[in-house]
Formats: C-alpha cells, sequence, structure tokens
C-alpha cells in the first residue's frame, strides 16, 4: 500500500528531514518518540504524528510477515506498521510539498502595519525575535541557556551574559527587536548561528505541570535549519546578506550572490587539495564578507594571485604563454599585488568583483586540470 503524502507539508529542507529520519531509523530504544519529535517539527500541523500513531507497532524483528493483527495467522499482514510507514515516508521526502506562507491579509495588501528605522525595516527584527522564539521553545538553546525543572533546583546560565561574551553588547535577553540598531540585528543573527543545537529527543515531564525535557543535543542539524530559516527571512525582507553554508566564514553573514558563482565557490571549497584549502578558505571569507572593504577584495585576489603562480607552468602548458601572461598581466599592471607607482589605481571597484571571480574560477579550472592529468 502507497502512502498518501497529500495530506503533509515540510517545513524544514528536504534533503535535512531525510538525514534526520535517517538517523531516526538507524536508533535504537524509543525510536517511536524520536520520529514523533520529529514529525512535530518538520511537518506542518498534527496530522503526520497521529497518521503515524493510529498505525500498528509490530517491534519483534522476527514477526511473522504473514501474520494478521486479527489473528496472527494465515493471511499476508494488509496493513503496514509505524516502522515501514515512517520508513517510506522519510524515502519519500522530495515528493512533499513546502509548506507555503498563506496568502497576504488585507492590511499586508494595504501597506499598512509595517514600520522602519534605518535601513532595515523594523518588522524583520521582529520576524526575527519570533524566529529564535521558536527555536527556543523546541529546545535549540537548552543546551547553553539550560532548562528549568521543579525537581532540579540548580541555577541556570545567565542567557545575557552568554551572549554578551560573544558579542560584547549586553542586555540581549530576554530579545528586545524595537531596541537594535543595525550593527546588534545583525551580530545577533550570527550570534544564535552558534548557539542553537537540535534535541533529538523530548520527554514530558507531567509533575507539578513542569513540561517538555530536551535531550540528545547535535549542532550540525539545527545550524542547517537555522540558515535556511534565516536566509529566507532576509531575502524576503530583501536584504542582501545570508549566512554562509560553508567556508572560513561558515555562518557569518555574506554579500548574496548568484547561484553559479554559489557553486563555483563550492566547488572551490571541496575539491581543492588540502595544501591550498585553507588559504582559498581565506581568501573567500575576505571577498564576500559583509563590510568586505576594497583593500580585503585586494589582499583576497592577493591570495588566489599566489596560488595560480605557484601553478604558472600548467596554465602555460594548457592554455598557452600568450593567455597565460594575460592572466598574470591584470594583477602586475594594476595596484592589487606590488603596489608600484607606475601602476595603475583609478578603477571601479566593481573590477575587483571581476578580478576576484576570474581568479576562483581560474584555481578551480587548475584543480580540474591537476585531476585529468593525474588520471593520464
Amino acid at each position: 500500500m502507497s502512502l498518501d503524502l497529500s495530506n503533509y507539508e515540510l517545513l524544514w529542507p528536504a534533503s535535512l528531514f531525510v538525514s534526520e529520519g535517517e538517523r531516526v531509523l538507524r536508533s535504537t530504544g524509543s525510536w517511536q518518540d524520536r520520529a514523533k519529535w520529529l514529525m512535530t517539527e518538520a511537518l506542518a500541523g498534527t496530522t503526520a504524528v497521529a497518521d503515524f500513531e493510529d498505525l500498528p507497532n509490530y517491534t519483534a524483528p522476527t514477526a511473522d510477515p504473514w501474520a494478521t493483527t486479527a489473528t496472527g495467522w494465515g493471511t499476508r499482514r494488509a496493513v503496514i506498521d509505524q516502522h515501514d510507514w515512517f520508513t517510506e515516508l522519510i524515502s519519500r521526502a522530495s515528493e512533499l510539498r513546502q509548506a507555503a506562507a498563506p496568502r497576504p491579509y488585507w492590511p499586508q495588501r494595504r501597506g499598512n502595519g509595517l514600520s522602519h528605522d534605518g535601513s532595515t525595516p523594523r518588522d524583520t527584527r521582529r520576524d526575527f525575535a519570533r524566529l529564535i522564539g521558536e527555536f527556543a521553545d523546541n529546545g535549540y538553546l537548552v543546551e547553553v541557556f539550560g532548562e528549568e525543572c521543579v525537581d532540579d533546583h540548580s541555577e541556570l546560565p545567565d542567557a545575557s551574559e552568554v551572549i554578551d561574551r560573544r558579542l560584547g553588547i549586553p542586555h540581549l535577553w530576554p530579545l528586545a527587536p524595537e531596541t537594535w540598531d543595525e550593527d546588534t540585528f545583525y551580530g545577533l543573527i550570527e550570534v544564535f548561528h552558534d548557539l542553537v543545537s537540535r534535541p533529538r529527543m523530548r520527554r514530558y515531564h507531567s509533575y507539578s505541570g513542569c513540561g517538555w525535557h530536551h535531550s540528545e543535543f547535535h549542532n550540525g542539524p539545527a545550524r542547517v535549519l537555522y540558515r535556511w530559516k534565516a536566509n529566507q527571512l532576509l531575502r524576503e525582507a530583501g536584504i542582501e546578506y545570508e549566512l554562509a553554508a560553508e567556508g572560513e566564514d561558515l555562518g557569518r553573514l555574506i554579500a548574496v550572490t548568484d547561484d553559479a558563482r554559489s557553486a563555483l565557490v563550492h566547488r572551490a571549497l571541496t575539491d581543492s587539495a588540502p595544501d591550498i584549502t585553507t588559504r582559498i578558505r581565506h581568501a573567500i571569507a575576505l571577498f564576500r564578507g559583509r563590510d568586505a572593504s576594497a583593500e580585503s577584495k585586494r589582499s583576497a585576489i592577493v591570495t588566489l594571485a599566489g596560488i595560480l603562480e605557484e601553478r604558472r607552468s600548467l596554465i602555460n602548458e594548457q592554455v598557452g604563454k600568450p593567455d597565460e601572461g594575460a592572466l598574470f598581466e591584470i594583477a602586475n599592471r594594476y595596484d592589487l599585488r606590488h603596489r608600484r607607482a607606475d601602476q595603475r589605481g583609478d578603477y571601479d571597484e566593481a573590477f575587483l568583483d571581476w578580478i576576484f571571480w576570474w581568479y576562483l574560477a581560474t584555481v578551480e579550472l587548475t584543480n580540474r586540470l591537476i585531476v585529468a592529468r593525474n588520471l593520464t
């Protein structure tokens, strides 16, 4: 019997749902509790959990596959069990619809209810505070902020001090978005990327209405989810920054680039030899930082030029002397590397963007040339 997915909508990236779901299937013990918690988080509404709970749970690994729920013998089981159902749900996660925001309501259609302060819309800050509230409600800050329990009278960490130690700004918890300037807002976006950690288990403590307690924390899936949600919020607000998903500047705000350049960065970071990966990471971080200056972009270009200089003979061998010379003439004739008096410096900063992406693409090209040469 094929699973009907029409009533389920994803609140997470499908790839993250699959990776966490596969981990649940590999787990032992109370895997059903982990599965229900994952579906509670990753799928809209309670329908999936309700459907899961309605199914039988055949826990014995040696159960007769021909057994029925009525007699236990004689006819092949007609109803899938919880394990089979959840396995199919995870394997077909790519078919699930992404949950969509509701169509605009009257105030949004009329353009009312939006206030602004400076260059960042105030409502975006409130949206971010709500996002952090959702993460906190789901236990993603328990590992660093602690969790109250009626049976545990230990003193919890001061959340404001935890943030202050990282950001250098006191009294930021509880969040008060109406008090933030732009630097504080962007700083908090980066700080919470480093603080979140997903609890893969929760249990309900009923005594005195204590509530849910969370455990089995892991920051990897939490940060993937946080970047996905925070970047979505920034994109919808028209803010041209995003949290980096890889590199030396992982979890820091960077300038948004198109998909092709993002793919180039990924290939350069993942396919480079270990001896140059650190330098490429540093160059990329220098160039794409939110506060990147012309000087930092020049430094990034110089770093890439150094890598290409080391591969000059390969470039000459593969593309020929005239083209190889043109590649380095740019760096030598303009004040990028040597900064001599006879070099040109009267160019627009857009020139730095062009030369950086050209050099990074050339580094990636030489990576492929080296691989091809080693294979022959």
